[in-house]
């Protein structure tokens, strides 16, 4: 089952997420991700990071720390 990591208001920063999370071998796929772009509404629609729940724990620990 996927489970939501993490959501992110700006497109391109949860496109890095992303591929910060498949270089680091854990699958994960965008939710929202063309409604955000599609009118620039990222605080209306935020980008959502899906992963498999077995996988949270490991991608939680790829997260850079804000």
């Amino acid at each position: 089952m996927l489970v939501e990591l993490a959501n992110y208001t700006n497109a391109m920063e949860a496109a890095m997420v992303k591929g910060l999370l498949e270089a680091g071998g854990i699958d994960a796929v965008l939710f929202d991700h063309g409604m955000n772009i599609a009118d620039s509404s990222g605080w209306l629609v935020p980008v959502r990071v899906m992963v498999l729940d077995e996988d949270l724990d490991a991608a939680r620990a790829l997260l850079p720390v804000n």
